[in-house]
């Protein structure tokens, strides 16, 4: 039977960073390595404005969803307090591929760029393990996020994936209550889409 933890999730740590190495096959992220992706999942479990949350099935975890409540304090906070293990994994990535460099840099500054007036809540990542997918563990994840912030001070939750050849992802955020806020191209020429699940039109 499904069901979602949200408290003492460290225990599965080595879960999350399978289902998203699973599920992002050939993303930058995991191209950093699992060190790396271990990392970053154990700095939204310790950074006081972020956290995980996971599917279980059983005692087994077949999904995690990612965020934060201010995203740019919390790439700050990692670079403060998880320095010494993001270089060592980013110089291993930077030797397999120089050009990994700046995709670093924009990585941890992009958030610092994206601002905004009213108070919202930043879906990071949400990964599902394969054989998992198209039994409502995505949809069970966002709902518990959603439920978690309803009736907060919080206006919407954000979220951005890629636009071209991502029918499925653009379609389940559709499904699931978010509207497409707006259309962009990162540095990289990848075009985003970024979308808004709003809150105080629940209550119009």
């Amino acid at each position: 039977m499904l069901q979602v933890s949200q408290k003492n999730n460290e225990k599965y740590l080595e879960q999350i960073v399978a289902i998203h190495m699973g599920t992002f096959e050939g993303f930058f992220l995991t191209f950093l390595g699992k060190g790396f992706l271990k990392t970053l999942y154990r700095g939204f479990l310790e950074h006081q404005d972020s956290d995980l949350i996971i599917a279980l099935d059983g005692e087994t975890p077949v999904g995690f969803l990612a965020y934060s409540k201010n995203l740019s304090a919390f790439y700050k906070w990692l670079i403060r307090h998880k320095l010494v293990q993001f270089a060592w994994y980013s110089f291993l990535a930077v030797f397999r591929n120089p050009k990994a460099l700046i995709r670093l840099v924009r990585a941890f500054t992009y958030p610092s760029m994206t601002k905004s007036n009213q108070p919202f809540v930043e879906l990071s990542s949400i990964g599902v393990l394969k054989h998992n997918k198209s039994k409502g563990v995505g949809s069970l994840l966002i709902q518990a996020l959603v439920d978690k912030f309803r009736n907060s001070e919080f206006e919407y939750i954000k979220l951005e994936t890629d636009r071209i050849n991502n029918e499925m992802a653009n379609y389940f955020y559709q499904k699931n209550g978010f509207v497409l806020h707006r259309v962009y191209e990162t540095p990289e020429g990848r075009e985003m889409n970024e979308y808004r699940y709003i809150y105080k039109e629940e209550l119009s």
